[in-house]
């Protein structure tokens, strides 16, 4: 009996290292440039390949994440129940599986999809779980300006996977995520901010103060709203995108303004959550879009 109730538990903890609720959205985003890649369907074998092995790619870097902030998640109340942060799974133990996932994951691309999605979704893996996590996460207020790159790639991984090529529009796609990136997250850093307090990381409520943060917020909302009408400038969309993003834009911008003015815990709380939605629902209206006849 405890063998057969072991086994589930071991299994939960190593699917809660790759941070499923994240992988998901970053995965989500990558089939949407696969689909937007081609003006038809893209091929079904590439694009469950694809999946596949950016989904692998992509839960080897956070099962890294989790070994490095091990003792910073054990302080959090937010992350303390991550199976490293509670020692439910070792050092060696966390290598080993983000070693063969992460491997699995490169043989999947390189070998059924293209080298260069391969090579691009391994350098998001360095780029996530070595520059970022152990390089500008403690070292600056701006760790998730300069290393949001890394978050942002997922689109061009799917579009690099349908087209073996990185046009402009791919671009385009991995600039909206990455300039959605502050404001989503400092958001949460808001709220959040008497947990970053005791994990001892650099983050800008902690180091500028709340009403900094606050402003910045708001201009990078700002940017935000710009930088999504770029799909429908350069004729990547249509009117239907361009009706989404503004309503959506709208919202946004609500939340921000009101984060600026009349700052609440739960007001933070309420756009990060949003955040997240607003993201799923631009890329759904850019594949709706993509597919519509007018």
């Amino acid at each position: 009996m405890t063998t057969l109730t072991a086994t589930p538990n071991r299994i939960a903890q190593y699917w809660a290292l790759t941070k499923p609720r994240v992988t998901q959205l970053a995965v989500f985003c990558a089939v949407i440039g696969m689909f937007l890649a081609t003006p038809t369907l893209p091929d079904w074998r590439v694009l469950i390949a694809a999946t596949a092995g950016i989904w692998l790619l992509a839960g080897a870097a956070f099962a890294v994440n989790c070994l490095v902030e091990r003792e910073i998640d054990s302080r959090m109340a937010r992350t303390a129940r991550r199976p490293m942060a509670r020692g439910e799974i070792t050092v060696p133990q966390t290598l080993l599986f983000s070693g063969v996932i992460g491997g699995a994951g490169m043989w999947v691309l390189y070998t059924l999809v293209n080298p260069l999605t391969m090579w691009l979704t391994f350098a998001t893996f360095v780029g996530y779980a070595v520059i970022y996590t152990i390089i500008l996460k403690p070292a600056t207020p701006q760790n998730i300006v300069i290393g949001g790159l890394s978050g942002a790639m997922p689109p061009a991984l799917g579009w690099a996977a349908v087209a073996n090529d990185l046009p402009m529009q791919a671009w385009i796609l991995v600039l909206i995520i990455f300039v959605w990136t502050p404001p989503h997250f400092w958001a949460l850093a808001l709220y959040r901010r008497d947990d970053y307090a005791k994990s001892g990381l650099p983050m800008l409520p902690i180091t500028h103060g709340m009403k900094l943060t606050q402003f910045h917020i708001l201009l990078y909302t700002i940017a935000l709203f710009a930088t999504t009408m770029l799909p429908y400038a350069v004729k990547m969309s249509g009117l239907v995108y361009l009706a989404s993003a503004v309503v959506l834009g709208a919202i946004f911008l609500s939340y921000a303004w009101r984060i600026y003015r009349n700052y609440s815990d739960q007001l933070a709380r309420k756009t990060f959550t949003y955040s997240i939605i607003y993201l799923s629902l631009l890329f759904a209206a850019l594949l709706a879009d993509h597919y519509l006849p007018f």
